[in-house]
């Protein structure tokens, strides 16, 4: 049987522009990650109250998802896009008051309106993709377009890394505090962690002046990238205003509510592709956001050195997706995702309970783990769906992203309380919270298993093109 082609040649073109997409999500994803611990340290705030970044910045997918895709239904993945591309350059834009008020609030009102954009872009470019081709190799063909998202995360982290980590004046502080206590080299770095938070905060009691000046540095070079990227996301809105795009799965057919819910809600890869994509989404932001907390608070790492970790996670992430897209060709999606959230929950755990640097290792090999779970729930959920009912499908699982927005804030609260005790082991904080993404991997496998076991006995098709 002739094999079908994963991307048709009168598509390439728009298959580029519209993947270019996928690295710029990856981009804003993960150049805010490392700010969560920032903005601790930047505005005095706790673990808990710094995680709102993650609220508002997955919060916006939460509410504009469904707004997004009925909008979309009306008019075209094109419009759709180029809407998200205006919301993310006026919410990266919105950093300049936000630095200059020094408003933790006004950058949280930022992110929530950057992340409208994105929700545009993610529920257009995600079935676009799937539509840009024969069903067969749909899930293929979106696996290969989300290889380019890491090349988009791992930029932002580099530039987390080099730009603004390192040139926080904050940094210099608690670095400059650590050098002038020889004695915390004899500590736990979990209270050394503590101890330097102290010593900032009396300073910000003693010197006011000279903390706000700090503050004024600090947040004029957070805001720096975010300028910069909306200045390029106002580029490409202009290459895709001017660029002729395929009307691929446009339909004329009204929305019948009561028919879809049918069709959506009885419908086991749907369903359970939404909840399954709500806490693959927990895990990762979890693994990716607090690996820096990890890195500091029990391996005595400077935000920069953990951040440089994180880029390492991203780089397997990046391979590992490559790999599992070649591996899709010969087995079902969901049996390989249940498989390696397996192994993601394994070195998770590993992470836990394994002290020192292989701990900390476990927590990065989890990306390798991580790297097909995103698009493959996607491929698998919307899989034999109509182009306009995928549409409204998109919404569901860009929806589900809001779990980025609850379970990391649960965890920055386990991480500000106390630790426990194991079977005579002493687990700090920071090593309690991990359990939740534990937890996420299991559903997730749950999910993949289910899937392959229904494809196997006939009751759905499975989204692969092994033929």
């Amino acid at each position: 049987m002739k094999k079908s082609k994963v991307i048709p040649a009168q598509f390439i073109y728009p298959f580029i522009l519209v993947t270019s997409l996928f690295a710029l999500w990856g981009f804003a994803n993960d150049i805010t990650n490392p700010l969560v611990r920032a903005f601790k340290d930047i505005f005095l705030i706790s673990n808990a109250q710094s995680s709102l970044v993650q609220w508002a910045f997955y919060g916006g997918y939460a509410t504009m998802a469904i707004p997004a895709a009925l909008v979309i239904r009306k008019i075209s993945f094109k419009w759709g896009i180029l809407i998200g591309l205006a919301l993310y350059a006026a919410g990266a834009l919105l950093t300049i008051p936000a630095a200059g008020l020094q408003q933790f609030n006004i950058f949280l009102i930022g992110f929530y309106i950057l992340t409208f954009g994105l929700a545009f872009l993610e529920t257009s470019a995600n079935p676009y993709i799937l539509s840009m081709g024969p069903e067969a190799t749909a899930t293929r063909r979106l696996n290969l377009a989300q290889a380019f998202n890491p090349i988009g995360s791992l930029t932002g982290m580099v530039v987390a890394s080099t730009l603004i980590l390192p040139n926080l004046e904050v940094a210099d502080f608690m670095a400059k505090e650590k050098a002038a206590h020889p004695e915390y080299e004899e500590m736990l770095p979990s209270k050394v962690d503590g101890l330097i938070n102290e010593a900032l905060t009396q300073f910000s009691e003693t010197d006011v002046a000279a903390h706000q000046a700090m503050i004024q540095h600090d947040l004029g070079i957070v805001k720096i990238p975010y300028v910069v990227i909306a200045l390029v996301v106002i580029a490409v809105l202009a290459l895709f205003a001017v660029s002729k795009m395929p009307d691929t799965g446009h339909e004329k057919e009204h929305i019948k509510l009561g028919v879809l819910f049918r069709r959506l809600f009885f419908n086991f890869h749907y369903v359970g592709g939404v909840i399954a994509q709500a806490f693959y989404v927990c895990a990762q932001f979890m693994c990716w956001t607090f690996i820096i907390h990890y890195g500091m608070t029990l391996m005595g790492l400077t935000a920069a050195q953990a951040q440089n970790y994180n880029i390492q996670a991203m780089a397997i992430f990046l391979t590992s997706r490559l790999i599992c897209t070649f591996i899709l060709k010969y087995i079902n999606p969901g049996l390989l995702l249940g498989i390696l959230a397996i192994g993601g929950g394994c070195l998770t755990l590993g992470a836990v309970f394994i002290q020192g640097m292989t701990g900390l290792y476990c927590l990065i090999g989890v990306s390798a783990c991580m790297s097909l779970m995103f698009p493959t729930i996607y491929g698998i959920a919307l899989h034999g769906l109509t182009p306009n009912d995928a549409k409204l499908g998109s919404a569901g699982l860009i929806f589900a992203i809001v779990g980025g927005a609850f379970m990391p804030r649960w965890q920055g609260g386990l991480i500000d309380g106390d630790g426990m005790q194991i079977g005579g082991m002493v687990l700090e904080s920071v090593r309690v919270s991990f359990f939740l993404p534990v937890l996420c991997f299991i559903v997730v496998a749950m999910y993949g298993f289910l899937s392959n076991r229904i494809d196997r006995k006939g009751g759905g098709e499975a989204p692969m093109d092994a033929n």
